[in-house]
């Protein structure tokens, strides 16, 4: 027994300094693999990670297309329905356009009135050159007339002076000079009227011109309003927000429905003022969209907004008054969505997105930036 009761210590002591021993092992291996992951966190931070900008304040937007009417009317016909994709100029809606075919016919009957009258008047000048032409036949023969009146006059003027004619004679004379000069007058007269009366008459078709001009211009604008009866599409996509009905009346500028180009798409992330000191446009973007989880999309930043989103709201901040307190604003970056067909008829505007983008490319201006200013 006593040979047993010495071996049993011996055993546990030597197991002692066993576990001590591993425990060192795993613990000192512990730490060289935890500064051997903590080295390349730091490596990895540096050269890769702090250039990496995100946020999930992104989602997939398009420049949407408000349909609206141009003119007034009750909608005859809605041509296509919700959801509906359409191509560029694809009919829409069609609005009753009788009262515009009216206006238009309306028009063209002013047209072709205005242009009778002209015809009339230009027949009237036709007639007025003839009686022009006969007044100034007249002067002339009254000029004639008084011509030989006045030689009358002289010829027996001194024959009366002398007695060889009689004195009444001569007052004869006198007074047929008289009346052949009031009718020299007339004919003056006659010949002023006549060509008076002709330029009249011009600007009479001069006046009738312009009222022809303005009949086509009713007319333009009459065949503008048919042809705005019938909404087209003015850009490719998809029907959305259709809230017209048939026999409802619409008013100039009312909604009526949108069209949402689809295939171009983006995505408008905001990032905080503090991650956009790198990014450019051409960077490359990676996009995770949360309708789609565990697919990341490639991507391009297309454009940086000029301001922050608080600046174009319609209530600004104005820091200048009241007390202050400072917030980190939001810039708005446009990234381009470089996917498949496939994969983007899966996406419509709306869609939260988280955006990440890569600045590397920009790590060193920062520091040219801060090397020309020392």
């Amino acid at each position: 027994m006593d040979s047993s009761a010495s071996s049993r210590p011996e055993t546990e002591h030597e197991g002692k300094p066993r576990i001590g021993k591993k425990l060192r092992l795993v613990i000192i291996a512990a730490v060289v693999i935890a500064g051997i992951a903590g080295a390349w966190w730091y490596y990895r931070y540096q050269t890769y990670g702090q250039y990496m900008q995100s946020t999930d304040n992104a989602y997939v937007a398009a420049n949407s297309v408000v349909v609206s009417s141009k003119v007034a009317g009750y909608v005859d016909k809605v041509l296509v329905s919700e959801n509906d994709r359409v191509t560029e100029n694809t009919p829409l809606v069609q609005l009753d356009l009788r009262d515009y075919r009216a206006q238009a016919a309306q028009a063209r009957a002013q047209i072709t009135a205005t242009l009778a009258g002209g015809d009339t008047i230009r027949s009237q000048i036709t007639e007025q050159d003839a009686a022009i032409r006969q007044a100034r036949a007249q002067l002339a023969a009254a000029r004639a007339a008084l011509d030989l009146a006045n030689e009358q006059v002289n010829r027996y003027r001194p024959l009366a002076a002398s007695g060889a004619e009689p004195r009444e004679k001569l007052d004869q004379h006198v007074m047929q000079a008289q009346q052949a000069r009031a009718e020299l007058a007339a004919a003056q007269a006659a010949v002023a009227a006549a060509s008076g009366r002709r330029s009249t008459l011009f600007q009479q078709i001069k006046q009738t011109q312009a009222q022809a001009d303005a009949a086509r211009a009713q007319l333009e604008a009459a065949d503008l309003n048919v042809s705005s009866t019938m909404l087209k599409a003015s850009i490719a996509g998809r029907i959305g927000d259709l809230s017209v009905r048939v026999g409802q009346f619409a008013q100039p500028g009312q909604r009526l429905m949108s069209i949402v180009p689809v295939d171009q798409i983006y995505v408008s992330a905001n990032f905080k003022e503090t991650q956009v000191g790198l990014v450019r446009p051409g960077q490359r973007a990676e996009l995770e969209i949360d309708a789609l989880p565990g697919i990341m999309i490639e991507g391009r930043v297309d454009s940086i907004a000029p301001g922050t989103g608080a600046e174009f709201s319609i209530l600004p901040p104005e820091n200048a008054t009241g007390n202050f307190t400072k917030i980190v604003q939001r810039i708005p970056v446009r990234i381009a969505i470089e996917a498949s067909p496939k994969i983007r008829r899966l996406l419509v505007p709306g869609m939260s997105v988280v955006a990440t983008i890569d600045t590397r490319n920009a790590a060193d201006e920062l520091d040219a930036i801060s090397s020309a200013l020392e």
